[in-house]
């Protein structure tokens, strides 16, 4: 990529930043702004900041909005070179601090520098917790010294392992976010929104659900009719012209009732997750022909229809249930919908549970995740974990074996997984 193709990317990320901060930018400012970039280049960082501030600024109040902006994005060559040495630094830091830590009777444990990378940047406290597992059972490496090594190293690789996975993540959700703010919400797993970026979050969730529901009617439309002739009103419509069957005429297509029971875990890990996914359904006009809503943590509260309506509400009345803050018993969650009378669960019905399945009474919560198969048409768990990760926990691995679940960590998996919901 050459120097013209950089400034004209991170011009047009600039742009949208300032966009975001309240100012209009028309693509012919955008336009003129690429022209002084290109023309005076990242040298005089002063004269550039004055250049464009004529463009993208006119009034005193947008001046001090672009120079804030400027000044966090264009950073000065000091400020770089600061962050190469600050960065140089952590790098040696990281370094010693593996060589001397990942160390198995007096010899370094054969992990790859990717590896080594990763236990350097683990937290104090993950660190320690592995070296304290390392004392705890260093006298059993007299009695068995390979079973002792092989335990020490299944252990740690297990949790360099996980911490690589996160540094992943951190890094693909930054670089959506660099090329596109809009798409990096959209790949950045739900459970780690802030509070401020929800407002925008939401705004996305409507315009997916509008898509889908655009999708969904399209859909239906051109799938209005079997292939199956009705003769008796291809008859009917022939005796008005005569006798004449110019016109076959075919069989509308039996419209099955369609029902949903959402089972929604709001305990205190889970509120933000149940509380995105219940808008995507929400926002769905034809996910079923009737649904109904059913929170849980350690207890489980039927919600009614008009109250969910108002969803930024959502969190306040999870409060009023007394379900907020609460630990999660699917268990009996699932064992009460099982034994409800009329019904709640029947062949027509699909059971969509919100879960990430770490609950109390693994072994309870699995014998009744199977009755509730049994009675529904279709079990379905929206999990917020994603998949790779499933293998280190013995509930998802267990609850995956048993019934269809599907990782929903992000916006765009959750739209998936509602797009799939309403076309079948």
């Amino acid at each position: 990529m050459d120097d013209q193709e950089i400034f004209l990317e991170k011009l047009s990320l600039f742009s949208r930043m300032l966009r975001e901060e309240g100012l209009t930018v028309s693509p012919q400012e955008t336009a003129d702004a690429a022209r002084v970039l290109i023309a005076l280049g990242l040298e005089d960082r002063n004269l550039t900041k004055t250049a464009l501030r004529t463009v993208y600024a006119k009034s005193r109040e947008e001046q001090k909005i672009f120079d804030r902006v400027f000044d966090g994005f264009f950073l000065s060559r000091e400020a770089i070179e600061k962050q190469m040495r600050a960065r140089d630094r952590m790098e040696q830091i990281i370094d010693q601090r593996s060589r001397e830590e990942l160390r198995l009777n007096g010899s370094p444990m054969d992990f790859t520098p990717a590896q080594k990378t990763a236990y350097g940047t683990m937290d104090e406290e993950s660190r320690q917790r592995l070296q304290n597992i390392l004392q705890k059972y260093k006298d059993n490496a007299a009695r068995n010294p390979a079973l002792y090594d092989n335990f020490i190293r299944t252990i740690f690789s297990r949790a360099i392992m996980e911490q690589q996975m996160r540094l992943e993540d951190a890094a693909a959700a930054a670089g959506s976010m660099e090329k596109d703010p809009e798409l990096g919400m959209l790949y950045r797993e739900i459970t780690r929104f802030s509070d401020a970026e929800i407002p925008r979050a939401v705004a996305l969730i409507q315009s997916i659900t509008r898509t889908l529901n655009g999708e969904l009617s399209a859909r239906r439309a051109t799938r209005g009719r079997s292939h199956v002739p009705d003769f008796r009103r291809t008859i009917r419509r022939g005796l008005q012209t005569g006798g004449v069957f110019y016109r076959l005429q075919y069989r509308k297509k039996r419209q099955r009732r369609k029902n949903l029971v959402l089972l929604c875990d709001v305990s205190g890990s889970m509120i933000q997750f149940s509380e995105f996914a219940l808008r995507f359904v929400q926002n769905l006009n034809r996910a079923s022909d009737r649904s109904r809503v059913f929170l849980f943590s350690e207890g489980l509260h039927e919600a009614d229809v008009f109250s969910l309506q108002n969803l930024d509400r959502f969190r306040s009345y999870v409060r009023d249930t007394g379900l907020y803050g609460r630990g999660t018993d699917l268990a009996q969650a699932l064992e009460k919908i099982n034994g409800m009378e009329p019904a709640a669960l029947n062949s027509a019905t699909t059971l969509l549970i919100l879960s990430d399945t770490k609950t109390t009474g693994q072994r309870r919560a699995l014998e009744a995740l199977r009755e509730s198969k049994h009675r529904a048409g279709r079990v379905i768990i929206l999990n917020p974990i994603p998949q790779r990760k499933w293998q280190y926990i013995a509930s998802a691995k267990s609850f995956a074996a048993l019934v269809n679940m599907v990782s929903c960590a992000t916006l765009q998996d959750l739209a998936q997984a509602c797009r799939k919901l309403m076309m079948s």
